[in-house]
């Protein structure tokens, strides 16, 4: 049976928190390496997103997204910030734990897209920041909106760098991270992950100066994939500084989900009426998902 294989390197702690997940960004798998953090620590129900607005349209998990407890942010000037508040804010009344991932890039590092590289690039260089290679500037309102919103409520911020093997070719060229198809049918047998726990007490509050933290924040995550993938040294590549730990996940965790989900689309799936339901599901809970979302966000 293929495994995806997890290397971590420094200390994840072991027991829940609420905390926010920064992470770099750069194909639909990194939805799944946040849920594979949170499930070794037992806080995998308690993950929530924030999301580009665009993404409330798909099929079903838009609304699931939404009503557990996801937050939808439109770009730039369109960012609706007391929208976001006052969602985190209703998520702490009612004592939810809190696992908030964040991608504060924005969009994915694509190297197929270079255009998207160049402008990250030229917008650093603009602002006087210092320019990144394997990740792009990060974008630091929903950072300090989430941070701002919850820092009575949060034990700290997990940092997260993410790399995959096997996605720089011949010529030492970055390629595009695996699909989550890919991921699944073993083209990138191993994961590695940094993780930085940082205190709330050790963040800048004001937004001006949280958003120099984020940058130097990714500055640091810039030099750990510029190690990763370009170290001269062969024997320093495909690794992060220090010690890895081989992380395994335990049957116990996993398999009561899978075999109800599992057992329970099969199900479905086994009679005609069963296939019918199925696809009315889909049909009917797509569209008063879109509607719910339209009205409520």
């Amino acid at each position: 049976m293929y495994k995806v294989k997890c290397w971590f390197c420094t200390y994840l702690p072991k027991n829940k928190e609420n905390v926010i997940y920064l992470s770099n960004h750069q194909c639909t798998v990194d939805w799944i390496i946040a849920d594979m953090l949170a499930i070794r620590q037992n806080a995998l129900g308690h993950v929530r997103y924030v999301l580009k607005d665009g993404l409330k349209w798909l099929p079903l998990y838009g609304w699931y997204f939404s009503q557990h407890g996801g937050v939808y942010v439109k770009r730039s000037a369109k960012f609706n910030e007391k929208e976001m508040r006052e969602k985190l804010r209703a998520q702490m009344k009612a004592e939810t734990p809190m696992y908030l991932v964040i991608f504060p890039e924005g969009t994915r590092y694509n190297p197929e897209i270079p255009k998207v590289i160049a402008d990250s690039q030229s917008f650093a260089e603009k602002e006087g920041l210092a320019i990144l290679k394997h990740v792009l500037t990060p974008r630091v309102k929903a950072t300090h909106v989430a941070i701002d919103s919850m820092k009575d409520y949060l034990d700290a911020v997990y940092d997260v760098t993410v790399a995959y093997e096997g996605t720089v070719d011949h010529k030492g060229q970055r390629k595009l991270a695996p699909s989550m198809t890919e991921f699944l049918c073993k083209e990138c047998p191993r994961v590695h992950i940094f993780i930085d726990r940082i205190e709330l007490k050790d963040i800048p509050e004001e937004q001006i100066y949280m958003r120099r933290w984020l940058h130097e924040r990714f500055e640091i995550k810039d030099k750990l994939l510029i190690e990763f993938y370009d170290a001269k040294d062969s024997k320093r590549r495909n690794k992060f500084p220090g010690k890895s730990v081989h992380s395994k996940l335990s049957l116990k965790k996993t398999l009561p989900s899978l075999l109800f989900l599992g057992g329970l689309t099969a199900s479905m799936l086994l009679t005609e009426s069963g296939r019918k339901l199925y696809v009315k599901t889909w049909i009917y809970g797509t569209l008063i998902g879109c509607l719910w979302v339209s009205i409520k966000p």
